[in-house]
């Protein structure tokens, strides 16, 4: 394989910079601070809300977070994770009436080596997964193809919500 090594030089600076969270750079602590269709919340809860992945693993990939900046899930109180799980419920349901796929991937990356990209706030990933979705694409030439506009998606699945 041509890819049998990358050099990525930058990386060590980057490994080097990694120290206690940011919460004014937080992208979920800023989420909420806009508007709904600009940061394509899906749903407001209580305590948390849904979001579509603007860097989706497959089309209707959201994330479901709390307000609170909180490191994982036993720094939540039980009500933030009663409201996390009633979202990501809901999420399930409106992804299923409107997409109709064939299973999910439920989780959560905790911690910046378990490949959580915004680390210290915790999140869940919604993943709605389809027989075949998984094509030739990922396997020969490692990229994901994604049929639907991030904007089309919020779209249905708001229209689906309401």
């Amino acid at each position: 394989m041509p890819w049998d090594t990358l050099w990525a030089g930058w990386r060590s600076e980057y490994i080097a910079s990694i120290g206690e969270p940011d919460i004014d750079g937080c992208l979920f602590c800023r989420l909420p601070a806009g508007s709904d269709k600009d940061a394509l919340i899906l749903e407001r809860g209580e305590f948390g809300f849904t979001v579509l992945n603007r860097y989706p693993y497959t089309t209707g990939h959201v994330m479901v977070a709390p307000y609170r900046h909180a490191e994982g899930p036993t720094k939540l109180e039980p009500d933030e994770q009663i409201d996390l799980w009633r979202l990501a419920g809901n999420a399930m349901k409106t992804i299923d009436a409107t997409m109709r796929p064939d299973g999910y991937n439920l989780g959560a990356n905790l911690g910046r080596v378990a490949g959580a990209g915004v680390p210290g706030h915790f999140h869940l990933h919604l993943v709605p997964r389809w027989s075949g979705d998984a094509n030739f694409m990922t396997t020969v030439g490692a990229t994901r193809v994604l049929p639907e506009d991030l904007t089309v998606t919020w779209q249905r699945l708001r229209e689906q919500l309401d």
